[in-house]
This record gives structure tokens, C-alpha cells and sequence, in this order.
């Protein structure tokens, strides 16, 4: 299993890897870390932004923090996509499924399908041993049969 700390590493070190196989775990705890960072990031806003919850004002200081969190997502995008199609390419799938969940997400109601379509996905062990997008992240060293 891959540590919270070496999923991270993974993610950023893996910026824009589109090749081989990601672990659940790798999957997992970078969504955990994301969720943190904006978790707190909001926090810090609203708290050190001064928000007034009667009037909706935010002061100076919560726009710096949002505008932080804005650049983050952006900085995000493509190490996401990458560590998906990863993910994607665990389960002995190709990466342009990634493509048709994300074309599919602007379908009204469909698009709620799409996303849990991605959720699942996730969740999807990938195949036992080497398959064709590289050697198993959690045996490299290991062989099994493959059927392609």
C-alpha cells in the first residue's frame, strides 16, 4: 500500500505521467490531500478573510486565500487527469474513457451518472499481475497470467 506521504510525492513527481499503472491507495489519498487543502484553504478565508455571514462581505485577505485556492485547482488539473487515466490504464482500461465520463459530466442527469461512474471506477481493484499498460504497482515483481 502506498503512505499518505508517498502518494503525494507520486502525484506531483508523476506531474503530467500519462503512462503506466496507478494503486487505489495512490488514487485515494491524493483526493484526501485535496480535500484537505481546500478544507482549509476555506477555513483560512473565511476566518482570517473576516467574513460577515449578516452582509456576505469577505475582506482583502479571503480574496488572496480564494485566489490561492484558484491557482491550486489549476496547478491541479493535469496531475489529476494523468493520475486517472493511471488509475484507468490499473484496471486494464484505456485512458480515453476518462475523455467520454468528462464529455458525458455536461449531459444534465447524465452527468450525475458520469460521476459516479468515475467513483466506481476508483473503487475497481486493478488486475493481478502485469497487464498491458505495465507491471502490477502492487507486485512489479510478480507474474500472472495475462489475457488480453
Amino acid at each position: 500500500m502506498v503512505t499518505f506521504p508517498e502518494a503525494i510525492q507520486l502525484f506531483f513527481s508523476r506531474y503530467v505521467d500519462f503512462q503506466g499503472r496507478s494503486r487505489r491507495s495512490e488514487y485515494w489519498w491524493v483526493a484526501l490531500f485535496n480535500i484537505i487543502v481546500f478544507g482549509v484553504g476555506t477555513v483560512l478565508a473565511m476566518v482570517l478573510g473576516g467574513v460577515n455571514f449578516e452582509t456576505g462581505e469577505m475582506g482583502p485577505i479571503g480574496y488572496v486565500f480564494i485566489g490561492l485556492l484558484g491557482l491550486y485547482a489549476l496547478g491541479i488539473i493535469i496531475p489529476s487527469i494523468a493520475l486517472f487515466v493511471r488509475r484507468l490504464h490499473d484496471i486494464n482500461q484505456t485512458g480515453w474513457i476518462y475523455l467520454g465520463l468528462v464529455v458525458l459530466g455536461f449531459v444534465p442527469l447524465i452527468g450525475l451518472l458520469a460521476s459516479i461512474a468515475q467513483i466506481v471506477i476508483a473503487c475497481i481493484p486493478g488486475t493481478v499481475g502485469p497487464n498491458k499498460y505495465g507491471p502490477d504497482p502492487k507486485n512489479p515483481a510478480g507474474s500472472a497470467d495475462v489475457f488480453v
